[in-house]
Parts: structure tokens; sequence; C-alpha cells
């Protein structure tokens, strides 16, 4: 998102509600806490201002709120209120207290000590089982989420539980849902089929969650060698392989079966991949049955 001076919101009454501080923003707006006067609670309030807004970013705005309001999912952030203020667009939503997965993430690499740069395996297993359960409730409501990375996931402070959220790109299916115009999403984890048809369809989160699972795994992705986003983008819409080792030979506590699940997860057509987030789970937690979480 372009640099917007996002203080003068602060105080502002939005709904039951009026902003606090300013938490995070992405391209899609800039997340505040709030105070919910009604029900005398924190919670966030998502905010597009129209100085950073076109037609098609507000359209996906308010279609983020809906995709979301009408998910229930303990791994899914519940949706509250929508509306509209002089200047900008806002809906609310749980609070999660805590940090984004990427953040996380960030933050172990900093550790001084090697073997404490990933998540436990272990972890990572039932981190991605949960996601993926959450994936497939919303594929189950006609809810394609389109943009699964590291900082749509949401990790609650004092445990390991993930909170999907960022609906901002997802795919509605139903009259009104509409495909993107032009492709979105975030390069690393896009599907090929998603760079080139912006209406695929949920196999693109099997794919994204695939890349997740490799990231989260290992200490550095093996990306093939690009100049540019587009180079990486042009390489999988092409079909060459975009990972240069498997997840066993970077991480060699990692079981070989591994190297199987997220090339299946990741191949290049969407009919070779799992067929559904609730396969793809059930083959995880198949392997970590057979594996521990070894790694």
């Amino acid at each position: 998102m372009e640099p917007f001076d996002a203080a003068g919101l602060v105080g502002t009454r939005v709904g039951s509600a009026t902003l606090l501080a300013e938490l995070a923003r992405g391209s899609m707006g800039i997340v505040f806490a709030a105070f919910q006067h009604t029900l005398k609670r924190r919670i966030a309030v998502k905010v597009l201002p129209d100085a950073l807004a076109d037609e098609e970013s507000s359209r996906l705005f308010i279609q983020e709120a809906e995709a979301a309001a009408g998910l229930a999912h303990p791994h899914i952030v519940p949706i509250y209120e929508i509306g509209r203020e002089p200047g900008f667009h806002w809906f609310s939503m749980q609070l999660i207290e805590g940090e984004s997965l990427d953040r996380r993430l960030k933050r172990l690499a900093a550790n001084p000590v090697p073997g404490r740069r990933l998540l436990p395996t272990g972890e990572a297993l039932q981190l991605m089982q949960r996601v993926l359960a959450a994936l497939d409730y919303a594929h189950g409501r006609g809810v394609v989420h389109r943009d699964v990375k590291p900082a749509n996931i949401l990790v609650a402070s004092g445990s390991a539980l993930p909170v999907l959220t960022d609906f901002g790109i997802a795919a509605l299916r139903s009259p009104g849902g509409d495909a993107l115009k032009t492709p979105r999403g975030s390069p690393l984890y896009m599907a090929p089929e998603q760079i080139l048809h912006p209406a695929a369809d949920e196999r693109v989160d099997v794919y994204a969650a695939g890349v997740l699972l490799f990231r989260l795994l290992v200490p550095g992705l093996p990306l093939v060698a690009h100049r540019s986003t587009e180079e990486l983008l042009v390489a999988k819409s092409s079909g060459k392989p975009v990972f240069t080792r498997r997840p066993s030979e970077v991480n060699p506590r990692l079981h070989r079966d591994m190297d199987d699940l997220i090339a299946q997860a990741t191949a290049f057509r969407p009919a070779e991949r799992f067929s559904s987030c609730r396969h793809f789970a059930e083959a995880l937690a198949r392997y970590e049955r057979r594996h521990g979480g070894s790694g």
C-alpha cells in the first residue's frame, strides 16, 4: 500500500467502535486496533481510504468482508460489521492477540542457535493441518482464498493455533462472485494457472499451501534462479521447475515421503495435485503417524 498518514483516523468512530491505533497495513487496507463500545472489548478494524482505492480495490475490499462473513470456523477470523464513512470503507473483525506467521518465521530465523531457526516439524505439520481444514471449510462454502501465505495467517499468543485472514482476493462461487480483472496474489505462492487465469479453482489454494509447507520445513526455499518477480512468474507459468532441490535435501531430517507430498501439492497441472485441501491434510496426518515430528 502506498504511503498514507493514518494518524488522522485515530479516534474516528466506525459503527460501534472507535479506532485506537494502527496495527498493520497491506495491499488491501490498513488494520487498526479499536474499542467496541457496545460489548466493551478490543476488536480490529480494516480500513480502505478512498485516496488509496480504485474501483476494483474497493470492490475487492467489500468482497473480502462478505466472503469471510459467511464463514464460521475456529481457524478463520470472524467478521462483525461492514460500513462506509466519509473518505473510507471499513469492516470490523476479531482482534487476534499475537503475530503473523510471517513475523514469527522471521523472528525464528534470527535466532543465534541454528537448530532453533525453524518451527519444530511436528508443530509445522499441526499448523498446516489446521490451515488446510480452514481452507477446505471455505471451499465447501464456495470461497477460494487465492492468497495463502505466512503474512495472511495469524498465530495467537501463547499457542500454535493459526487463524486465516485477508480474503481480499477471494473468489466467490456465487452469481455475484465475478473473477478478478487482472491476476493478483503473491508471486511465490501463486499457482501457475492463477497467473494466466484469475478465475482458477480451489486447487490454487492447494498449491499455495504446498509452498507454505515447504517454507515452514526448510531454512530457505531452493528457488530457481530469477532476477525479477516477472522471471519467476514466467518460469511458473511455462511449467519449468521452480524448486531446484527436494525438501529432504535441504533439511536432511525430513523423511523422503515429504518430498512426494510437497511435489504433489505443487504440481504444475492442477489435476496432478491433491484434489482437495482435505486430502492434503489427510496425507500430512499419515506422514505424521508414520514419521512423527522428525526434522
